[in-house]
């Protein structure tokens, strides 16, 4: 924990490494996981052993970072999203070392970095990879061992390398249609929760 620092009933195991001094009250941070310095992450989430948040990103309220999922600068995350375990997010969509005579002056400046922004409520399987840029809509879900290499519309359920459209989800979980009902213009309310209903 970064000296300094003033939180409330923030739990940080003694073996991860939290650099920042933005950490919301009541987050729990657990084994050997890595928040750098300049990252930012709200209130009341859990950051799973082995997570990796770098310097730029920031997380809002209530997300939970489940074990090994690595964030990169660039990477903004809303709140009430879950990242499964083992997700990648990239940041660069030609990427280079930086320290290599030839992609020097690439690197000079930030225009290679391309944010990405995950929705409120949206959820990411274990194992997805997220490609730079994109934009993955609220209470979104994206399948286990997907590859995500453009935009999610909002409630859209995608599985698959690439990911594509499966279905639509309500803000509960429940499916409110799938791939082959897609062409229907409304849909009725969730069964199970009777608040999503999506035009």
């Amino acid at each position: 924990m970064a000296e300094g620092s003033q939180r409330r009933n923030v739990f940080i195991h003694p073996t991860a490494l939290v650099e920042s001094n933005d950490v919301g009250d009541e987050t729990k941070v657990w084994a050997f996981a890595h928040i750098m310095a300049g990252a930012r992450v709200g209130r009341r989430c859990v950051v799973g052993d082995h997570a990796f948040i770098e310097s730029g990103v920031v997380i809002g309220d209530d997300a939970t970072i489940k074990n090994a999922s690595l964030l990169f600068d660039g990477v903004t995350i809303a709140d009430g999203v879950f990242i499964g375990p083992g997700v990648q997010f990239t940041n660069d969509a030609r990427p280079r070392s930086p320290r290599a005579k030839f992609a020097m002056d690439r690197y000079g400046t930030r225009d290679w970095l391309l944010p990405t922004c995950v929705g409120t409520g949206a959820s990411i399987g274990a194992g997805a990879i997220i490609l730079p840029g994109v934009t993955i809509g609220t209470f979104s879900m994206v399948a286990a061992g997907s590859v995500v290499s453009r935009d999610v519309a909002p409630h859209t359920v995608v599985k698959g390398t690439p990911a594509r459209e499966h279905g639509l989800i309500c803000r509960c979980g429940t499916e409110l249609r799938t791939f082959s009902r897609l062409s229907q213009r409304t849909v009725p309310p969730c069964a199970k929760c009777r608040l999503c209903s999506i035009p």
